[in-house]
């Protein structure tokens, strides 16, 4: 009111913009948590929105994601237009009836302070009058404050490394001569294990997946880590795995990459192991594999499929670990593997789901596998009816989990030490409401030495971990398997 028109207006399109953002952070906020169980990060999550347009060309086609685009962009636009529409029309109609305006702008601030301090609701729990839009405004600009913040702490991170100047004979001589698989299984989180509706699928998987690799010779140890995401972002789980940081947002990502940080590849590496990455679901190239240190990076480029696509997942499962023999693990005379391998026929949208062939020899190049995706659910018809979402991920881990169970007792030997984890829990529209962070992680070994190792663990037997087993955070892992395996934790 107390403004000349020309200074009212540039006020009234700032604050308007201001207000628009606001609703827009909300409405980002409400979709971050129904698909990552957390708010949207203003300055770090804009790279997910690539991912998102793909999940929307693998489910309902590049038509309808290009569609979604527009219509986002042209409600966005809206929102901005009406917020600063709005308090430049009331700037106006107060900067007429000043006497009035002044009157009834001290009115309603009474009115919404004794509203405020004495709670008065009309409907539930929702108030008439509360600060919540200012302290959320506040809370974002912390935010976004702290994550530009956290670059300098995470540098300090990076070079606090007690394992940075350990000699390389000493890190894993427990694992001399041994071929070492790291298996991220895609989704499969605390939810599938316990969940009842989800459990009842895939805890008989792993029940009697234990009782075949007893039989087989093999035994098992699994436990819980917390993993530093929720619905998706593999790459942070996979970076914190390795890295033994806690990889939580793209910037830590990035910032990490571009380090020296001794990662578990490097350090197999280091110790003799031809270390090898197979990314079926990558679909360019991925320079970060030269931070990890990989010899070899296989990925859907070159692994020979001819099949068809489940909808994300570029390959089945089956195809990739059958694929596995022919590039690396059988071929004759070479020595140790260290081998990162992510399962992605568990990844959303669940729909198709693959077959498992129990007969290898029928996989051949993929192209059995067409009828299957041409017969199965399609994505579209699937996420029409949600109630049905998590049945069909619970099928989706049921099959991943089969596979690499029957790959160990088809084709491991005595020097293969499995290690399969998930590497996020799903989206809570499987995973359910209030869900943690957590995800199983499973050691398969034949030779009893390499469980004797983590006995102090406490893990439990077999492939389930129980309600009661100590949940640890997925950065602990990498500290704890070199405590484990190298010279020093022989010798103490």
């Amino acid at each position: 009111m107390a403004l000349p028109t020309r200074a009212r207006r540039i006020a009234g399109i700032i604050i308007g913009v201001l207000l628009g953002w606001l609703v827009i952070e909300k409405c980002l906020d409400m979709g971050f948590f129904e698909e990552l169980n957390r708010p949207f990060d203003p300055v770090l999550d804009w790279v997910l929105f690539d991912d998102a347009f793909s999940f929307v060309v693998d489910s309902y086609g590049r038509a309808a994601a290009i569609g979604a685009v527009a219509a986002i962009l042209l409600l966005v636009a809206a929102v901005l237009a009406l917020t600063c529409w709005s308090v430049l029309r009331i700037g106006a109609l107060a900067a007429r009836h000043r006497r009035r305006s002044a009157i009834t702008a001290g009115g309603v601030a009474v009115a919404w302070a004794l509203t405020f301090s004495l709670g008065v609701s009309v409907y539930g729990a929702v108030p008439v009058a509360a600060r919540s839009s200012a302290t959320y405004a506040w809370d974002r600009a912390h935010q976004a404050r702290a994550g530009l913040r956290d670059e300098a702490n995470f540098a300090k991170e990076v070079a606090d490394d007690p394992y940075r100047n350990v000699a390389a004979d000493q890190m894993l001589s427990a694992l001399k001569g041994k071929d070492v698989i790291f298996t991220f299984i895609e989704s499969y989180g605390r939810s599938a294990v316990e969940t009842p509706a989800l459990a009842e699928l895939v805890d008989p998987v792993l029940d009697s997946g234990t009782a075949q690799l007893t039989k087989a010779g093999y035994a098992a140890r699994s436990g819980w880590l917390t993993s530093p995401t929720f619905g998706g972002g593999s790459w942070l789980a996979h970076s914190t795995f390795e890295s033994g940081l806690w990889i939580n947002n793209e910037q830590r990502y990035r910032n990490l990459v571009s380090t020296d940080r001794l990662t578990l590849t490097r350090a197999f590496k280091n110790a003799g192991s031809r270390t090898v990455s197979v990314m079926p679901g990558a679909t360019r190239a991925w320079p970060e594999g030269n931070f990890y240190g990989y010899d070899q990076v296989w990925d859907s480029r070159n692994l020979g499929y001819n099949g068809p696509k489940f909808s994300w997942a570029p390959m089945p499962d089956q195809y990739t670990l059958k694929q596995l023999n022919t590039i690396e693990y059988k071929k004759p005379g070479r020595g140790p593997l260290m081998v990162e391998l992510p399962l992605v026929s568990s990844h959303t949208p669940w729909a198709p789901i693959p077959d498992y062939l129990p007969d290898w020899n029928q996989v051949g190049d993929g192209s059995v596998y067409a009828k299957m995706v041409e017969d199965g659910t399609k994505p579209k018809a699937l996420w029409a009816e949600p109630k049905k979402v998590r049945a069909e991920y619970g099928k989706s881990i049921q099959y991943s989990l089969t596979t690499l169970i029957n790959w160990i007792t088809l084709y491991g030997d005595d020097n293969l030490v499995m290690v399969f984890l998930g590497d996020h829990q799903p989206s809570p529209i499987a995973a359910g409401a209030n869900a943690s962070h957590d995800v199983p992680i499973t050691i398969v070994a034949k030779d009893p030495k390499v469980l004797d190792r983590v006995a102090g663990w406490n893990w439990a037997d077999g492939l389930r971990p129980l309600p009661a087993t100590p949940v640890w955070p997925m950065n602990a892992f990498r500290d704890r398997f070199f405590a484990a395996f190298g010279t020093q934790a022989a010798a103490s």
